[in-house]
């Protein structure tokens, strides 16, 4: 497979460009460059000029929000397939969030001039990038509502129930969810601190609704359905 070809079959995995024809992520792939970013490195911080999006093709890239008085939130955490900067890249804007590799990260850029081309030259790139945008703003409501409106338990169980995707297990196993990265990356995502988060990790876990081992959490989906489906306050 030559290094094009790569290109798309990464491409191909994405929100943005797997809904496009193959020969059209080929046009698109020839417009990408690899860079790499060490643990703890900063691809770019908010308020900066949207000069490029990213495609994650290994590692994990941490997006966040930072208060005035330094509270994090994060907003995702981008894995293998994910975009990351494609909002400022898109509307030419300033960059929305921080991102920051949590791992040794491998991206795929494209320069904001390239996407803007590529977009006027395929229509379907372009009604993509509009479905993209509304699944962001979505997702972004749903976070909030969540921060807002319910117990830290009941977003714990949704955030679980989500990263299970609807996988099940084996009669009499739970289906495991790998997070890849720390607890306190966990209390970003669900708008908490650590301490509470442990908290609530082990509310759901004397719930019997989760069991946590090192690197695993075992889920039992219709338990944690059920905390999902209300708030206790």
């Amino acid at each position: 497979m030559s290094g094009l070809e790569a290109v798309e079959t990464l491409l191909a995995s994405t929100d943005l460009f797997g809904v496009l024809a193959p020969e059209v992520r080929l046009d698109c792939a020839g417009h990408f460059r690899e860079l790499r970013f060490d643990k703890g490195r900063t691809l770019f911080v908010h308020g900066d000029l949207g000069t490029h999006a990213y495609v994650v093709a290994e590692g994990r890239v941490r997006m966040t929000l930072t208060t005035a008085a330094g509270r994090e939130l994060a907003v995702r955490i981008a894995e293998p397939g994910s975009l990351v900067g494609e909002i400022a890249a898109l509307d030419g804007g300033l960059r929305s969030a921080d991102a920051t590799a949590i791992t040794p990260v491998l991206v795929l850029a494209i320069a904001a001039a390239d996407l803007d081309r590529l977009i006027a030259r395929h229509p379907d790139l372009a009604r993509a990038a509009v479905r993209l945008l509304c699944a962001r703003l979505r997702a972004t409501t749903d976070q909030l509502e969540g921060i807002a409106l319910h117990s830290i338990e009941v977003r714990l169980a949704r955030f679980l129930l989500e990263a299970l995707g609807g996988r099940t297990a084996p009669p009499g196993r739970r289906p495991a969810v790998e997070l890849g990265y720390s607890q306190s990356d966990l209390a970003r995502l669900i708008g908490s601190s650590r301490p509470k988060t442990n908290l609530a990790l082990g509310a759901l876990e004397a719930a019997g609704a989760i069991r946590r081992t090192a690197d695993r959490i075992f889920c039992d989906p219709v338990l944690l359905a059920g905390i999902a489906g209300h708030d206790d306050g």
